[in-house]
């Protein structure tokens, strides 16, 4: 279940051989521990660090006859080692190998995914920085509301990366947990210390409460953290969407050289990696929706999760990374109109200016009722009308005989919106870090 756009990086974790030589390293690292804690001979773990080998072509060949991935795995191994191979696996259940191997495969693909997420966060504020001043209507419900900038929109993409980032690093310490506990997670025969040996050499953590399987919740966090991830930047390429259309126009993807937007109409020059993303975003939900499933198994365990996982855990991360690393791109690129957010802000003639209106009435001591019902019979004449929002309000003599000639200029002067960007800015990098 590998899509198209894998990474080699990425998909070297899943594959069949990566998997095999992790089922390996496990084995070889628990029959050093039965060696320290007298359970096998020291000349059993030296075959197996000597001879220990498989062919992946071989332990498929043998599944198909055994209907076992685990024992035809160890059968091959049995091949290359010759007898000493009975210590192989002595005491261990397949799910202490299984699960073992799945949270270092997710510790591998959980850190790539960190590394893209420290990139992009280098890659945002760059550009918030860029435009940290350059003035843009804010909209709510898709309609103008106040002036922002965009670069306070671009940094409230930086902080919620930020947060994104918290949650993967929180999500993937959680998920990084191995089991060598047995059958039913009692010990009944290996040692604790054996496990605690294996997780140490491997860098994970130990269940500490473990069934035949390390419990699902942990792994129900991990592919929320990245559905979550997903669902950020899916707002965030959304937004470039709609400041792509053409009656907004105030941001694009960069088309490059000999790029073609539609097979009809040559003008075309769609936010084709944007609406991807959109579309990527949902699989990645539904993979944390199987996870969740995943949680409620039958007593210490069945294996109705097994097959969920062999999907979500390639799929998931393999699409998460492909995800950032488009969106990092994206951003890198995005062409940016300051004139046209200009020119849009305008648009409604002042009208963004009529809340600030609203408020410097009632600190005049004026009703908030009055004042909202003369802001907004010159707001709705400006709009209807297409007149200056400003100039019907400074020929109101109900409100000229309350502000003098200079206290209405500094009303609407637009740049007491950008008065506190600074503060903003600073917070954000702040809490970031």
């Amino acid at each position: 279940m590998i899509p198209r756009y894998t990474h080699p990086e990425m998909e070297a974790i899943w594959t069949d051989e990566s998997r095999c030589k992790i089922w390996l390293e496990v084995e070889t690292l628990a029959l050093e521990g039965m060696v320290k804690a007298g359970l096998a001979p020291a000349e059993a773990y030296q075959a197996v660090k000597d001879k220990g080998a498989f062919d992946t072509k071989r332990v498929l060949e043998i599944e198909q006859e055994v209907k076992h991935d685990v024992i035809a795995f160890l059968t091959n191994v049995a091949e290359h080692v010759g007898p000493l191979s009975r210590y192989v696996h002595r005491g261990m259940t397949s799910n202490d190998l299984l699960d073992t191997t799945f949270a270092v495969q997710l510790k591998h693909a959980g850190q790539m995914i960190l590394n893209h997420l420290s990139r992009l966060q280098g890659v945002v504020l760059k550009r918030a920085e860029e435009f940290k001043y350059t003035p843009t209507i804010g909209r709510s419900h898709g309609i103008h509301a106040e002036p922002t900038t965009f670069g306070l929109k671009l940094i409230g993409w930086y902080a919620e990366i930020a947060r994104a980032t918290k949650r993967v690093e929180a999500a993937l310490q959680e998920v990084c947990v191995g089991k060598l506990a047995g059958a039913v997670g009692t010990y009944s025969s290996l040692p604790p210390s054996i496990e605690e040996h294996v997780m140490k050499e491997l860098g994970l953590g130990v269940e500490s409460v473990a069934t035949q399987v390390v419990s699902r919740d942990r792994h129900a966090f991990f592919f929320e953290s990245l559905a979550l991830l997903a669902t950020s930047i899916e707002r965030f390429v959304v937004e470039i969407r709609h400041l792509q259309r053409t009656e907004v126009a105030e941001a694009e993807e960069k088309f490059t050289k000999g790029q073609k937007g539609s097979s009809a109409m040559p003008h075309k020059r769609n936010p084709i990696l944007s609406e991807n993303i959109t579309g990527l975003a949902r699989l990645v939900r539904s993979y944390a929706d199987a996870a969740m499933q995943n949680v409620p198994l039958w007593h210490e365990r069945d294996i109705s999760h097994s097959s969920v996982e062999r999907v979500i855990g390639p799929d998931a991360t393999i699409t998460i990374d492909f995800i950032l690393r488009r969106f990092i791109s994206l951003v890198e690129n995005l062409v940016v109109y300051p004139e046209k957010m200009k020119a849009n802000m305008e648009m409604t003639h002042g009208l963004y200016m009529s809340g600030t209106l609203l408020l410097a009435l009632v600190d005049k001591g004026v009703t908030r009722e009055d004042a909202y019902r003369l802001v907004q019979k010159h707001a709705m004449q400006a709009w209807e009308q297409g007149q200056s929002f400003p100039d019907k309000v400074k020929s109101d003599q109900e409100i000229c005989d309350i502000f003098n000639e200079k206290e209405l200029d500094e009303v609407f002067d637009a740049s007491r919106h950008f008065a506190h960007v600074d503060f903003i800015f600073e917070r954000v990098k702040k809490a970031s870090v």
